[in-house]
């Protein structure tokens, strides 16, 4: 049994020296990996061979006064089981040593040093150390002389570790650093492959456990113990080596992990036979910052370790056998036994460094004489790989070839590529690249033939732009200053040119922005930026501001920074007038100058967005003008027109400055309040609106009164949707009125009976949606001007179990609320294109259909393959149909909203906006969607023929289309008045009950026959 532990043990420490192969040939360069691989496999075979001729009889042999042995030589001849396994246990160890100086001085020493030096080792030094410590080990009865006076190192601590770190030492010394090592401060190149490395540690780490383990000789109680301290102390080494080496400088070195872990093992085995488990931490923990300390020295010293022999194993080694008589449990602390102990180790570290240095030193001093040890700075430049083994590589033709094209500069033959190789694939690639240069040579020397003419294309195109076109130097002189920008700046080129356009043409605010802005390059996010569309006020040469959009490009004449700029100017007044008219259109209520329902609705959008962050409370209050009809009744439109002015009046003055007041449609208005709000301070706010509107207002000569319900909604939830806040007042307002008029109401949740039958009707309505009936087409004409019916628009009715109808104003916003709007207009499209394709088949002509599309299925994902599967079944074309959508589609994504118009264009689909004046109108957005017509809202159609402010906004929206060539349709059409004006303004197209009310399917094939399509 315990030979077979001592066999185990020793195959374990056998896979050490696969640890140490695959650690220092992944810590050393590529270059000298081969060299150090050759060098590990021969320290082996030659140590081996020593041990077995000579080493084992001077380690174990007949000793001669406690010094060396003097028998056993050419072992084997006579010996039992037990002691064959100890003899392979101990020749282990043996090229342990060995390994360890060779890794220190790896990438200078010649492969001949590596086999002198494992001879000097393995004859003159590490046997006659061993038998001083361990003699008895094979001969109970045979001690050396270290044994004797009590000196302890369990696995060899001393022994094996320290005598290598010394023998290493000396080495390094005669040696001296590699090339470039200690030169300033660069770095020096890191290992080849740092995973080998980490593998060979823990093939070390694995080794170990037969190192320690092994050295009881059999498989006693202490093996576990010996384990678990193994462990622990390599662990803690790591440790307190990264800790280390983190703390000082900020990143982790999976190196000096490695060397931690192997300090750790080399600390623990002097002792690992007795200590504790926690002193085995200790000891490693000590090990790592022993191991760390002495790196830094000899970098201080300049003295070239290459695997950090001897800090890992010299002096962790002695750490590890003074350790001994600080944790050995049978010997207290600071006792006679103690400083005895701590003597014994003392003697034993320094005989054995003094001895080991000294003969290897003196013994490589004259070997270096002879036979130098070190290769040549050309050798150790190429790598030993190639100088000592003769290993070319695949690589090193590739640079041969590459050094040749560059000294012959002679790139017109490829240089060799070796087919199924990394190499070969980095060969080819660089083949491709030199094949690229060429032809780019080629493709220059033709670009400058071009230049001239290319010059020639650019001035005609300067001269001809319409944009003003400057380009300036670095210090802002103008370069080029084209006929355009003669036009927009009111002076000529010869003027201007190598003047400073910023001192010339920026205004006197933005002159240190702008300049800041071209010393940064126009990358600086406070300024003008390149690449984009800046907005900036400029001057002309007669003082005169105007504003300008500004386009900034850059040249760089081959460099990395930009030399000239190039800036594309476009005088933006005109654009910046309309804008402005459009979105006071968009924004304003045109008779009140008060904010619109639009503007409203964002705002309200806002604040409810904003009280997620504070305490702040949203007030919505809804104002009724009670009897507002009689007024207009009575008095006329004119004097309602007067009274709404009053009205917004006294809500202005009665408000905050901060407070929103909108009109939301005829004579209801609606007002805004943010902030620290409770009821009593909405009470007492509704309360001054009714006071100032209760006071009398003259119209027409009559002295009136304005009664006033409101409602009122309350909330400091920002999760809160606008309509809800508003129809909560709205509910309120109605409350307000039927408590007798000229009060108001707070909303509470007993005022939301309605808001349950809205419930209600939006579950009807789902069902509706799901069983695709109860669902009616109805169709208005469009008629031109003759008269004529030229399209018609498809009107949706919901029937309900009372065969009642309900209008798309009730059912609409509910199905968009709600979230079914998408399935209810492809129900919608499939009724339309399902009756579409039975009038296309019976008549002749059949006029454009105009379907309403929501904004939301407009700009969902599946629209468009919707729309394309629909008109494939009911083999629709696109210029049957067209959509209509209201403004509002276009404040969500415009970017989105012009790519599926153009999708629709592309199907020649003709595209409609709804409601046109009532939303965003913006100006922007005609010039960029592919739009085709406007409808003008009924709003303004109904006061066209006696409203002025009213027949201004139809003849601008018509004037305005004619501009953009768009066709304008007026809806709600209703009197002979409003289609004369209509007529007169050049509107196109009409429709509204003055000529036709909504018909069915039924009744519409007598207008084909009216038209002549039968």
């Amino acid at each position: 049994m315990d030979s077979g532990w001592i066999l185990i043990s020793a195959i374990l420490v056998f896979t050490m020296q696969a640890g140490f192969l695959c650690l220092e040939t992944g810590k050393v360069r590529s270059k000298n990996s081969i060299n150090v691989a050759a060098k590990n496999l021969s320290d082996l075979i030659l140590s081996s061979i020593i041990f077995w001729m000579f080493g084992f009889a001077v380690m174990f042999g007949q000793s001669a006064s406690g010094y060396f042995g003097t028998t056993e030589f050419f072992f084997g001849a006579n010996n039992t089981p037990w002691q064959y396994s100890f003899f392979l246990f101990q020749m282990m160890f043996c090229g342990t040593t060995a390994t360890l100086v060779s890794g220190a001085v790896a990438e200078r020493m010649t492969y001949r040093g590596y086999l002198l030096i494992t001879i000097v080792l393995c004859t003159l030094i590490y046997p006659f150390v061993g038998h001083w410590a361990w003699a008895s080990l094979f001969n109970a009865n045979n001690l050396g002389w270290l044994e004797k006076i009590g000196f302890i190192d369990f696995a060899g601590s001393t022994v094996v570790h320290s005598v290598g770190g010394w023998v290493s030492l000396a080495a390094i010394l005669i040696l001296g650093p590699r090339i470039g090592r200690f030169d300033g401060d660069a770095s020096f190149p890191a290992g080849s492959n740092l995973p080998l490395s980490v593998l060979g540690t823990l093939l070390i780490w694995f080794g170990w456990f037969g190192f320690n383990g092994g050295s009881t000789l059999a498989l006693t109680d202490q093996v576990p113990t010996i384990l678990v301290n193994t462990c622990l102390a390599a662990s803690f080494g790591g440790l307190s080596a990264s800790l280390i080496f983190s703390c000082s400088h900020r990143y982790m070195d999976v190196s000096f992990m490695l060397n931690g872990v192997i300090a750790g093992l080399v600390a623990i085995t002097a002792s690992a036979n007795v200590v504790t488990p926690a002193s085995a931490a200790v000891i490693g923990s000590v090990a790592g910052v022993v191991m760390s300390s002495s790196e830094k020295l000899l970098i201080r010293y300049k003295i070239d370790d290459a695997l950090g022999v001897v800090p890992t194993h010299l002096f962790a080694g002695i750490w590890g056998t003074l350790a001994v008589a600080l944790f050995h449990p049978a010997i207290i602390l600071l006792s006679n036994a103690f400083w005895q102990q701590l003597l014994t180790q003392s003697i034993g570290i320094i005989v054995t460094g003094v001895f080991s240095f000294t003969c290897s030193w003196l013994a490589l001093y004259l070997i270096n004489r002879k036979f130098p040890l070190r290769v040549s700075a050309h050798e150790e430049y190429v790598g030993m790989n190639i100088t000592e083994h003769n290993a070319k590589t695949e690589l090193l033709d590739l640079l041969n070839s590459m050094d040749t094209q560059e000294k012959e500069a002679n790139f017109s033959q490829p240089v060799p590529e070796e087919p199924f190789t990394e190499v070969g694939q980095i060969a080819r690639q660089y083949n491709r690249v030199i094949e690229r240069v060429q032809f780019e040579m080629t493709e220059r020397d033709a670009a400058l033939n071009d230049f001239k003419s290319s010059e020639k294309r650019k001035s005609a195109i300067l001269n001809s732009s319409m944009d003003s076109i400057v380009t300036i130097n670095l210090q802002g002189k103008i370069i080029e200053f084209n006929p355009a920008a003669e036009r927009t700046f009111g002076c000529l080129q010869a003027k201007v040119m190598d003047q400073n356009f910023i001192d010339l043409f920026v205004l006197a605010k933005d002159r240190e922005k702008v300049s800041h802005s071209l010393k940064n390059k126009f990358v600086d996010s406070q300024g003008l930026l390149i690449n984009r569309r800046n907005s900036i006020h400029l001057r002309r040469s007669t003082d005169d501001e105007f504003p300008a959009e500004i386009t900034i490009t850059g040249t760089t004449f081959g460099s990395t920074v930009s030399n000239e700029f190039t800036l594309h100017i476009r005088d933006v007044t005109r654009q910046r007038r309309l804008q402005e008219k459009l979105r006071e259109l968009a924004y304003s209520d045109p008779l009140t100058g008060l904010y619109n329902r639009t503007y409203f609705l964002d705002a309200l959008q806002v604040a409810l967005r904003r009280i997620q962050s504070t305490s702040d409370t949203v007030s919505v209050f809804f104002l009724d003008l009670d009897r507002f009809k009689k007024i207009n009744d009575t008095l006329g439109h004119q004097a309602g027109d007067q009274l709404l002015l009053e009205v917004a009046t006294r809500l202005v003055n009665v408000t905050r400055e901060n407070d929103i007041i909108a009109r939301w449609g005829g004579d209801e208005f609606v007002i805004l309040m943010v902030g620290q709000h409770d009821e009593d301070s909405i009470v007492i706010s509704a309360t001054k609106i009714l006071q100032v509107m209760r006071e009398v207002v003259n119209l027409g000569g009559r002295e009136l009164k304005i009664p006033t319900s409101i409602g009122i909604s309350i909330t400091n939830d920002a999760s809160r949707l606008p309509m809800t806040l508003i129809q909560q007042a709205d509910i309120a307002m109605y409350q307000a009125k039927q408590a007798g008029r000229d009060n108001f109401k707070l909303f509470e949740d007993s005022m939301a009976k309605e808001a349950s039958e809205l419930f209600d009707f939006e579950q009807n309505l789902r069902q509706a949606i799901q069983a695709k009936k109860d669902f009616v087409m109805l169709y208005q004409p469009k008629l031109n001007a003759m008269r004529q019916v030229i399209g018609l628009e498809a009107l949706v009715r919901l029937q309900s179990a009372t065969d009642e109808y309900y209008s798309p104003t009730a059912f609409i916003p509910v199905a968009e609320e709600s979230g079914q709007i998408i399935r209810l207009e492809e129900l919608i499209l499939n009724l339309v294109f399902k009756q579409l394709a039975i009038w296309h088949a019976q008549y002749r002509q059949v006029p454009r259909v105009s379907i309403n599309l929501s904004g939301k299925h407009l700009l969902s994902d599946t629209f468009l393959t919707f729309l394309n599967e629909c008109m494939g079944a009911h083999g629709i074309d696109g210029d049957w149909i067209e959509f209509e959508v209201t403004e509002s589609v276009f404040l969500s994504d415009i970017d989105r909203c012009i790519s599926v118009l153009r999708a629709l264009r592309a199907l020649s689909i003709s595209i409609a906006i709804d409601d046109f004046g009532t939303g965003y109108s913006s100006l922007n957005y005609l010039k960029t969607l592919p739009v085709d017509v406007l409808k003008i809202d009924r709003t303004f159609v109904i006061e066209c023929a006696n409203q002025k402010e009213d027949a201004k906004i139809c003849s601008t929206i018509i004037e305005l289309a004619s501009t953009l060539g768009l066709t304008t349709v007026a809806e709600g059409v209703e009197t002979a008045a409003q289609f004369e004006f209509l007529q007169q303004q050049g509107c196109q197209a009409y429709q509204g009950y003055y000529f036709h009310r909504p018909l069915t399917t039924l009744q519409v094939p007598a207008l084909f026959a009216a038209n002549g399509s039968e």
